[in-house]
């Protein structure tokens, strides 16, 4: 039975995970929040989730969202994984992550409750385990401007404030963010199960992997590699979608890679302003392996660290089981290019294909770069037919001749063009200035009403609307030194 204040919540708790074998995991006991003070909850995702707002807000709700208090079905765990970080080989886990178990909604969705930053774990290593509000709040902004954008991702519930302090360069308030996704399971998992299991640890993982998020595969003969070349679209598919609207992930570690195609775990990312492939926030990216124009390649480079753990699955023969390894993942670079190519004509409101398309985009993101023009204003000035810095340079001038030409030998008409690139320009992104003051009006003065304004703004990137101009308006110096960091 139920108890009355969860009925009410509407927690309907399992925990499929934690029937894996014990290598997966670690149990764990929660390590209380000393006052916990809630202060932002997601109504929208909560009413998605079938989960009552006004019980989540209570005290008991806060007690859950604190990592206080386990919903009845829950059992605390830290996940364990590994990971290429930076391209080295580490053995990781949740170090500051629980994951209380998974709740199924009404309408019968699975999914994740993890709580972050909730305390330490056996694989917090030296850390501990704690969060500070800032990045919290940053988690929670960036993955609803992603949502906003029709991007697969996690989402973020609430942020509460812990009551205590936390040492980073300076004492910080400690804050707990939970975190909703179709699962934490990771190309870092199989990484793990490769390295310190067998292949029956190997296929016990898959398996449950494959039932949870790729069932219509599950009877094939094949469905190993129907499993690895499922995973590879969905993440192809992923990564045109940063690419289109300028994000930068920042830490594409494979721990950082989720099975089941969402964008997860929000450090040092953030939109990118000026036009530059070479485009790096994260302060410890020194080399720029992360930066924006190698996320293409990253994504396949670690698809490929999923395939080799895969290898024992594929088949008996190990020539064999590379070889469909190698064909399956020959394909990403098509289905990415598929993608971002028909993303790209989308945001030139080209609704059909032809043999000259690529280099016609491509000419205009080099005039961009070279002229420093802004990513998501550009497209948007396109739209709406509004001048910019470089409209009269002879480069653009040629260019968007020959690009109206091309629209004029398009199938469809000009007003459905206009509204096809309406739906693929964003007005607003999270601006990194905009995103910054307002975690700074959050956390140093506790004035939400920026952060909330912010999130209006960005719920419904392509209205368009009067207000959202202020929100495309960029920062008064180049963000060229703007730098971010992963908040541990």
């Amino acid at each position: 039975m139920t108890h009355r204040n969860e009925v009410e919540t509407g927690w309907n708790m399992d925990h499929s995970y934690a029937r894996l074998p014990q290598l997966f995991y670690s149990s764990i006991d929660l390590t209380p929040a000393p006052a916990p003070q809630l202060v932002i909850l997601n109504e929208k995702l909560a009413s998605s989730l079938s989960l009552s707002s006004k019980a989540l807000q209570s005290a008991e709700g806060i007690a859950i969202l604190a990592g206080n208090q386990v919903p009845e079905g829950g059992s605390p765990i830290a996940q364990a994984y590994a990971g290429h970080q930076y391209g080295h080989f580490t053995m990781l886990g949740d170090g500051r992550a629980v994951l209380l178990g998974e709740h199924i909604t009404d309408q019968g969705e699975r999914v994740d409750i993890q709580l972050k930053g909730s305390g330490p774990t056996p694989y917090s290593r030296r850390g501990d385990g704690r969060a500070a509000l800032g990045p919290m709040l940053r988690e929670y902004i960036i993955s609803e401007a992603m949502h906003g954008l029709g991007i697969p991702t996690t989402r973020s519930l609430a942020v509460v404030e812990t009551g205590e302090e936390i040492l980073r360069e300076k004492a910080l308030p400690g804050a707990v963010l939970t975190r909703v996704a179709a699962s934490h399971l990771r190309v870092g998992t199989f990484e793990y199960a490769a390295q310190i299991g067998n292949i029956d640890n190997i296929r016990i993982l898959a398996d449950y992997t494959i039932e949870r998020h790729f069932s219509y595969i599950k009877d094939s003969e094949l469905r190993y590699l129907h499993f690895l070349q499922e995973v590879i679209r969905r993440q192809a598919k992923l990564i045109a979608k940063w690419q289109l609207v300028g994000f930068v992930h920042g830490v594409m570690n494979t721990d950082n890679m989720a099975i089941s195609g969402e964008t997860i775990d929000y450090g040092p990312c953030a939109f990118m302003d000026s036009y530059d492939p070479a485009t790096v926030f994260s302060s410890i990216d020194r080399d720029g392996r992360y930066a924006y124009g190698n996320q293409p390649y990253i994504g396949e480079w670690n698809l490929a660290r999923f395939a080799e753990s895969l290898l024992p699955l594929l088949h008996d023969d190990q020539k064999e089981a590379i070889e469909q390894a190698q064909e399956a993942l020959a394909q990403y670079a098509t289905v990415y290019q598929e993608a971002w190519l028909s993303g790209m004509r989308a945001k030139l409101g080209l609704s059909n294909e032809e043999e000259g398309d690529e280099l016609l985009i491509k000419d205009l993101l080099q005039i961009m770069q070279t002229h420093r023009a802004d990513y998501t204003n550009t497209f948007v000035a396109l739209t709406f037919d509004k001048k910019m810095t470089m409209s009269t340079t002879p480069e653009f001038i040629k260019w968007h001749a020959v690009w109206q030409e091309r629209l004029g030998r398009g199938q469809e008409s000009t007003l459905t063009s206009h509204q096809l690139m309406r739906d693929s320009n964003p007005a607003v992104i999270p601006r990194n200035h905009q995103v910054e003051a307002a975690l700074e009006a959050a956390v140093n003065e506790g004035d939400l009403s920026i952060m909330e304004r912010l999130l209006d703004m960005i719920a419904h990137p392509f209205a368009h609307t009067p207000e959202q101009k202020a929100y495309a308006s960029l920062p008064m110096h180049s963000g060229d030194s703007y730098r971010t960091f992963c908040g541990t």
